[in-house]
């Protein structure tokens, strides 16, 4: 009787896997391990932010916290609207390597959302000069930010609103006019 089993799981009907099988594969150990960072890309692609946060955190385990993966890091923190995660890691990525236009550009995109539109146009203007002006998205996010500094102004009637009163020699408080 053990024979028989024995042979049976031996033939082509026996143990072994249909190829049209709705499970999943077996795991091979033997293959080269997947990059995280790519799959943290393509899952980023894919719109599937967490996921791709997590490929980037297992990256970083592997390789170490590099430029690629803080900058990785950063990306995905931005398009899960973690803005002040996201800017810190960014502004590390440049400190380690800053030759990389796109990552020039993404702090740059944090600082717009924050609101610190001087700033951002300054980074959107290092990242199109490491571009050499090849990006249209760089040129683009550039022109946004010159565009909103020049656009900070106020209408005559919120400038009437308010006064600037002096309070003692040196402290000053905003009121608003009757």
């Amino acid at each position: 009787m053990a024979l028989a089993a024995t042979l049976t799981a031996c033939s082509g009907g026996g143990f072994s896997r249909d190829k049209s099988s709705p499970f999943a594969p077996e795991v091979n150990r033997r293959a080269d391990p997947v990059d995280q960072l790519l799959v943290g890309h393509r899952l980023l692609a894919a719109g599937e932010n967490e996921l791709a946060l997590d490929a980037f955190h297992r990256a970083g385990l592997e390789r170490g916290l590099d430029a690629e993966v803080l900058s990785a890091l950063g990306t995905a923190n931005l398009a899960l609207g973690r803005l002040n995660q996201s800017e810190k890691l960014l502004r590390r990525a440049v400190k380690m390597e800053g030759e990389w236009p796109e990552v020039w550009n993404n702090l740059g995109v944090v600082l717009m959302e924050r609101g610190k539109i001087g700033e951002a146009a300054r980074v959107f203007e290092k990242a199109y000069a490491l571009d050499n002006g090849e990006s249209e998205a760089i040129r683009d996010n550039l022109r946004l930010a010159l565009a909103k500094l020049e656009n900070v102004q106020y209408g005559a009637d919120e400038q009437q609103e308010y006064k600037l009163v002096r309070r003692g020699s040196s402290d000053y408080l905003i009121r608003k006019t009757p």
